[in-house]
């Protein structure tokens, strides 16, 4: 399972984020999405835990939790959705 971040501060840190989770279980991976056209930070993180336990609980715990001057909003990733891609159709 993975964890979405929502709702973070611009200023936050693969370290920062890293440091939070951590006092919830070891922390696999963690993932700051980045704006290809501005290279800023896009206010969301993918966070991967050791276990679903560790996960569940940090999620009880942060989501509505005030960090970094922001409400964190923090829940189960959903899986990628395809967009579809391909050829456009006329109509």
């Amino acid at each position: 399972m993975t964890i979405y971040i929502g709702n973070l501060s611009y200023q936050a840190t693969e370290e920062d984020i890293r440091e939070v989770f951590t006092e919830y279980g070891e922390v696999k991976r963690v993932v700051l999405p980045i704006d290809r056209e501005t290279g800023r930070m896009r206010g969301f993180a993918f966070v991967e835990m050791s276990s679903d336990d560790h996960e569940n609980s940090a999620i009880a715990d942060l989501d509505g939790a005030e960090w970094m001057g922001r409400q964190l909003k923090v829940n189960k990733a959903k899986p990628k959705e395809s967009s579809g891609g391909g050829a456009r159709r006329s109509y």
